[in-house]
């Protein structure tokens, strides 16, 4: 960005001005510096942030989303990645859906259809970039939402828990309740259970609910990790359809976990320091408490108390030779006493405060066992970058530094402590707003309230800092009579590219840290950043020099590549490589492989999973080659790093949505916009059904004149002799199939529905053929067109199948299953005007989504929807990037009479 390039440029020579001494190739600063560089060139860092339509959906709804991929990157032009991947990950921890989109300035949008073959729970947005992958899936975009479910399900259940201490550790018990979405109870009818925990059966059996439609059942285990379990039960309804339920389980006791956090990492004799402290109930969620910290005489050093976010603070300056414990009280009575980390006798501290004035107050403390032991550097970075190295001297046991906030960016600021030596002595994480870096969003000529059916039309205006913006933006509008906000949870794109992207580890209810300036949020915040933690890199590496080239690189588009081998092993230098498909039309692409034997075919264009064969042969046309593919590795979905977002009982928390949303649902099916699957009763077949073969005839499975299966193909050693005497009018010659009626044409060879030449019958092991389909009448020919002028034979070989990234079935030949980039429908939204009248109700939940809003150098754009026709309070949410990386949000409310 042009201003943190300036920025950076004008404190780096301040740097140098000041310490130019040591701005020399043998300087350790200079030296540090470099690594640093090195290191935020090798990892340079994105982030990821969805603007999701809404907070929670019900099966048969599309979530709409807009991605936004910021970047450390000074120069936007340059953007990194330009591929994002988003993925719906189930309750059971697996990747449901994945799509991959094309970014452009860090920009795309798409949509996921919930279709009513899934099931109702918690479950999660994840999006990240390849390059992403480097610093971890923690870093990841990672998002609980709730998908309830009352279109496509007639069983709700309801569960809650309750614990008691017995040998085994605590002793859980479960009430499940099993009712109709009127919320009649299924009572009398058989359910099957099996408990769950750390993926081993605890418990299972058998139960008939009673007339509440209620079970009871318990088990016993040691306390885990939250939402390291679940009960998977079975409910038989009275027409033989049996319903699968997957309740988690959240707990197995009530003991809370607190934390005491030293603000530079440590507690030394005779210097005071802010403590942090941190409460969390065994859901992951916070647990508030009061407290006293007494020295090892029982005398009272000072209370605390946590706010509702379960995190807090006080001030301790440790005496010597002291030992200190913290007693604490949590709401419901009950009682801990826990030590306070060790307190060092020699040391340093830093703190940071923000002053009334705008400027960051920075103390470096030192124990007077540390004076005059050389020059001191308070390093100041942001985004991996360093902003400046300031000078201090340790003749004194208090320095104050102070920073004006207007000259550093936004989001998280890292203060690290170093001696002459660069060893790192304490650290500090601060929070700066500054407004330079925000944009201001104003929706002009909305009005307080409009009609059903009303046409809103006004003019969106990006600015920052009094300029127009250039910049892409996302509009939802939502009626919070149906969608009810979750306004310090809901996915924010200031929160998310400012603050938890930069986090390890979950925060509860992020939106609130950011939700103005005052005093008490702002203590909030540096709370969070006592106690939270942040490290995208380790000191001890980086000085070591020891950074690792990443692994995962950096993708500019869709791409299929590999390397050319002898069969001796060695690379192919100078050979021939051909990229075929016949989706959409015929794709033909030739390249060479270079001096390694590496070939590439990349800015690809293409959607969804497309089917490519790759044939190879060296620089004389040898084709007895082995052409091994490049593979992405998978991303496994692990553990839910916020499982304390799960709940409990889904379809009860959004029940209100999901029944007023079953009304549009049913609609939008009548009106052929949305399909729907059907439970059908079980039938018991006592006819065997013909079976049919996997294959890829354009005729249909089945459609040829002759079918051989693998097990009549034999043991011969060519295919050819195989095929040879079997079928009536098939000939080889030469290696190539004929029919008798036209032996100047050889049979079209169609391998896993990839055309090849005739001559590479033989080059096919039969023992990977599953099937072999001989097309000879003009009934199965005609679709084929002139290349079955000699007739075609279909081969399917074992492996052949699209469930594998790439098959390898002929020397020199590839087939290839690449995933493409997944097209999304528009938003549909109604125009009324008196020529237009769409007939039926208007019960749309989201009422606008628009992602592909540009505001262009005059820093303005219109907008224009119609309101459905349901009254209420409409909440508008729009969230936007600039060219240079700068965030954005505004939300405003009318209301529809």
């Amino acid at each position: 960005m042009k201003f943190r390039a300036s920025l950076l440029s004008f404190l780096s020579a301040a740097v140098c001005f000041l310490l130019f001494a040591f701005c020399n190739a043998d300087d350790p600063l200079e030296l540090l510096l470099r690594r640093i560089n090195a290191y935020a060139e090798l990892n340079p860092q994105e982030k990821v942030h969805l603007h999701l339509d809404k907070p929670y959906y019900a099966i048969g709804d599309r979530i709409w989303f807009k991605a936004y991929v910021s970047t450390d990157l000074e120069d936007r032009s340059t953007q990194l990645s330009q591929l994002l991947y988003v993925e719906l990950i189930n309750p059971e921890d697996s990747v449901s859906k994945q799509l991959i989109l094309p970014l452009t300035s860090g920009i795309t949008w798409g949509s996921v259809q919930l279709t009513d073959t899934l099931q109702e729970g918690n479950y999660r947005i994840r999006a990240y970039t390849n390059h992403m992958r480097n610093a971890g899936e923690e870093f990841f975009y990672d998002r609980t939402i709730k998908i309830g479910n009352a279109w496509a399900n007639q069983v709700f259940t309801h569960t809650s828990f309750s614990y008691t201490a017995d040998q085994r550790g605590t002793r859980t018990e479960a009430k499940i309740s099993y009712t109709d979405k009127k919320g009649i109870p299924y009572a009398a009818r058989p359910v099957s259970y099996e408990v769950f925990l750390q993926n081993k059966t605890v418990e299972r059996g058998k139960a008939f609910t009673n007339s509440d439609g209620e079970i009871i059942l318990s088990f016993s285990g040691k306390s885990v990790y939250p939402q390291s379990g679940y009960i998977q039960t079975r409910l038989d309804l009275v027409n033989k359809q049996r319903i699968d339920k997957r309740i988690p389980i959240h707990r197995l006791s009530a003991q809370t976990a607190v934390q005491f956090f030293p603000e530079s990492g440590y507690l030394v004799e005779g210097l005071p320091a802010k403590v942090g402290v941190k409460s969390l109930g065994t859901t992951g969620l916070a647990e508030p408490c009061t407290g006293t910290v007494v020295d090892q005489d029982g005398q009272l050093v000072v209370k605390f108390k946590t706010a509702e976010t379960g995190m807090g603070s006080f001030f301790l300056s440790p005496q010597p030779g002291m030992i200190y414990q913290a007693k604490i009280e949590f709401r419901d009575g009950s009682t801990q006493t826990l030590q306070l980390p060790p307190v060092k006798q020699d040391g340093y501290v830093l703190t940071v405060n923000h002053r009334p004035d705008q400027k960051l107050q920075v103390k470096a403390m030192l124990s007077k066992s540390m004076l005059d032991k050389g020059e001191l550097r308070i390093m100041v970075q942001h985004n991996q970058k360093v902003l400046s190295t300031i000078k201090i001297l340790s003749d004194k046991q208090l320095t104050n530094v102070l920073i004006p906030e207007k000259d550093l960016p936004s989001g998280l600021i890292r203060l690290t402590l170093f001696d002459n030596q660069n060893r790192p002595l304490a650290e500090r994480l601060a929070f700066v707003h500054n407004a330079a870096e925000e944009i201001d969003i104003d929706l002009q000529g909305i009005e307080t309230s409009y009609k059903k059916r009303g046409n809103v039309l006004a003019t969106l205006q990006a600015t920052a800092a009094g300029q127009p913006v250039n910049g892409s933006f996302s509009v939802s509008v939502t009626n919070t009579n149906i969608v009810i906000p979750e306004t310090e949870n809901e996915s924010n794109i200031l929160t998310t590219l400012l603050l938890t992207s930069d986090l390890r580890g979950y925060v509860e209810k992020p939106n609130q840290y950011l939700a103005d300036r005052q005093p008490a949020t702002l203590e909030k915040l540096d709370d969070l950043l006592l106690t939270q933690g942040w490290s995208r890199y380790s000191w001890k590496d980086i000085l070591a020099d020891q950074q690792a080239k990443p692994v995962f690189g950096v993708e500019k588009s869709l791409a299929i590549s590999g390397t050319v081998l002898t069969t001796g092993g060695k690379p192919v230098a100078g050979g021939k490589i051909s990229l075929f498909s016949n989706k959409d039309g015929v794709l033909l692409l030739d390249t060479l492989t270079d001096a390694s034997g590496r070939f590439n075919f990349d800015n690809l264009a293409f959607n969804d999973t497309t089917k490519f064969v790759v044939q190879a042969r060296t620089a004389k046309d040898k084709k007895h080659v082995e052409i091994k593919m490049d593979l992405r590795p998978a991303m496994v979905a692990t553990r839910n790093k916020n499982f304390a977002d799960i709940t409990l009982n889904v379809n009860e928390a959004i029940s209100r949505y999901i029944l007023r949303s079953e009304a549009f649902l049913n609609d939008q099916t009548s009106k052929g916009l949305l399909q729907r699957s059907f439970q059908l009763n079980e039938v018991q077949v006592r006819t065997e059904r013909k079976k049919t073969i996997r294959t890829d005839n354009l005729n249909g499975s089945g459609n040829a004149d002759r079918t051989l299966l693998a097990a009549e193909l034999g043991t011969c050693v060519r295919l050819s002799d195989c095929l040879q005497g079997k079928v009536a009018g098939l000939v080889i010659q030469t290696g190539k199939a004929y029919l008798v009626r036209s032996l100047e044409n050889p049979m079209q060879i169609v391998v896993d529905g990839m055309y090849v030449d005739p001559e590479f019958l033989d080059d096919i092991n039969p023992v990977d053929v599953e099937t072999v389909e001989i097309l000879k009448s003009i009934n199965y020919t005609a679709i084929y067109g002139m290349r079955a002028a000699g007739g075609v034979l279909l081969i399917t070989t074992k492996r052949g199948d699209s469930r594998s990234a790439f098959k390898s079935y002929i020397p020199g030949l590839v087939t290839v299953f690449a995933q493409g980039y997944t097209s999304s429908p528009e938003f549909y939204s109604p125009v009324y005007t008196p020529e237009q009248k769409p007939e039926g109700r208007d019960l749309r939940s989201t009422v606008w989504w628009k992602p592909n809003l540009y505001t262009g150098t005059g820093g303005n754009t219109k907008i224009n929807f119609y309101n459905t026709d349901e009254s209420g309070t409409y909440r508008v949410v729009i969230e936007g990037m600039d060219n240079l990386g700068r965030p954005g949000r505004k939300v405003l409310t009318y209301t529809v009479d």
